[in-house]
């Protein structure tokens, strides 16, 4: 079995892209309460704050820091990705399951970057803002109803026309493979 190595920061703070094994899938945002409750439950039970998030049909981004003296964030996918799998399962989405007994719905793994210093965290929570447009789901970031944005302009920490010059982010690498 091959052991990842993953950078263990207790109260760090951490970019993730989560997919779906199947990328034409657009289950995410079909079934976003149910997501929300799944991350809500997690949360409860093992904190963790969120400082950035976005949810795509198919994958999502999330920026979060873990408490001090913790640094289980895999614990945490798993235990958020299984609840909503669980939830999908109940309400009546029928999932496949593999010769392990696991559900076919998630990719296994996840792509995982620790923040390193405030300029890092702006880059990633700035791709987070962005991903929609990137991926073509809306032509302003504002319109995108599945993001922490909103929180962002509620807050005064954005304008609801940031990033409207589509080409302001295009070339940026953000630590993150492009196909995770």
């Amino acid at each position: 079995m091959v052991r990842f190595r993953r950078n263990l920061v207790p109260g760090g703070t951490y970019f993730f892209t989560v997919t779906l094994r199947d990328r034409r899938s657009r289950r995410l945002t079909e079934h976003i309460d149910l997501l929300r409750t799944s991350f809500r439950e997690v949360r409860a039970a093992h904190p963790f704050d969120i400082l950035a998030a976005v949810v795509l049909p198919e994958h999502l981004h999330i920026v979060l820091t873990l408490p001090e003296n913790d640094a289980d964030y895999s614990g945490r996918w798993k235990a958020i990705k299984g609840g909503f799998s669980r939830a999908l399962v109940k309400s009546g989405v029928p999932l496949q399951k593999d010769r392990r007994g696991e559900y076919r719905f998630w990719r296994r793994r996840f792509w995982e970057h620790t923040i390193r210093d405030e300029a890092d965290l702006e880059t990633h929570v700035n791709y987070v803002h962005y991903n929609p447009v990137k991926h073509g789901w809306v032509t302003r970031v504002a319109d995108w109803p599945y993001s922490s944005f909103h929180r962002y302009v509620r807050l005064g920490w954005a304008n609801e026309e940031w990033a409207a010059d589509p080409g302001e982010f295009k070339d940026q690498a953000f630590g993150e493979p492009d196909d995770p």
